[in-house]
């Protein structure tokens, strides 16, 4: 393991430290985690296209197309009951 040193802005250390607070893992450990999620080798290519694949059709049992719903939910009161 290498050390390094960052600088955080003043919101990201207080995520940082509420997270820690809240799962009682070391910011270093939070850091290594969010820095292999977003730049790490566990993640390809492979991982993305099965996860579109087990996606594919999921849509199929509404009645409305996605754009069509987005424009509803524009349109509409942010208070208003969702589509099933």
């Amino acid at each position: 393991m290498q050390r390094t040193q960052i600088s955080l802005t003043d919101e990201g250390r207080r995520a940082l430290d509420a997270e820690a607070a809240r799962t009682g893992r070391s910011l270093s450990a939070l850091i290594r985690d969010a820095v292999e999620q977003v730049y790490g080798s566990a993640r390809s290519a492979d991982d993305d296209l099965a996860s579109m694949r087990r996606a594919f059709g999921s849509w199929r049992d509404h009645d409305l197309d996605g754009a069509a719903w987005v424009e509803r939910r524009r349109s509409g009161s942010r208070l208003a009951p969702r589509d099933p």
